[in-house]
């Protein structure tokens, strides 16, 4: 297995529509820096967030989400009230080849202000927008920009093809859009 580099990521990207869309060069004058590196993608957060709130009191239940426990903030500045957290999603819409895992790390920039980026990995034959859990662990309100970078994407080829990809086990995230909030599987 091995890490891919930004000439495999760009084929990948612009004949393949891997990243789309897919900024060719890392743009950081003046923003938090995205777009293609050496060894991986940085990722843009768009700017739709939910920031979960505790106005109403409810407990947070993986399987039994209660939409009560987030409030929707679509802008250009999204602030993160202090020891909680948002959701988002990148301005990306990824389709992982069958042969290759994604792990995303958060940015620098922001994890020098405490401000820590969670994403899964991206599973073989995942397609759909990232969802991103941006944390504030300080005791401050944190700003976090919209359309700039929040974390960047290591792309890892498998040394053979797996048997079965997130897209043949129907995966319960595949093709979303938007910011997905936490779903589980039901029995039948």
């Amino acid at each position: 297995m091995g890490l891919k580099s930004d000439k495999w990521i760009r084929e990948k990207s612009t004949k393949e529509e891997m990243i789309t869309p897919f900024c060719e060069g890392l743009v950081g004058e003046g923003v938090v820096s995205y777009g293609l590196s050496s060894y991986g993608y940085d990722i843009r957060v768009s700017d739709e967030f939910k920031i979960f709130t505790n106005i109403n009191a409810e407990v947070v239940d993986p399987k039994d989400f209660n939409q009560n426990n987030v409030v929707d903030f679509k802008g250009d500045v999204c602030i993160v009230p202090p020891n909680s957290f948002a959701l988002a999603r990148t301005i990306e819409y990824f389709k992982m080849p069958s042969d290759t895992l994604a792990i995303c790390l958060g940015k620098s920039t922001y994890a020098r202000c405490g401000i820590i980026v969670n994403v899964t990995p991206f599973e073989p034959g995942f397609e759909g927008h990232i969802t991103i859990e941006i944390s504030n662990t300080t005791p401050l309100p944190a700003k976090i920009y919209a359309n700039e970078g929040i974390a960047q994407v290591l792309f890892l080829q498998g040394d053979e093809q797996c048997e079965t990809t997130y897209s043949d086990r129907k995966g319960k995230y595949q093709s979303q859009t938007g910011i997905t909030l936490p779903r589980i599987l039901k029995k039948s």
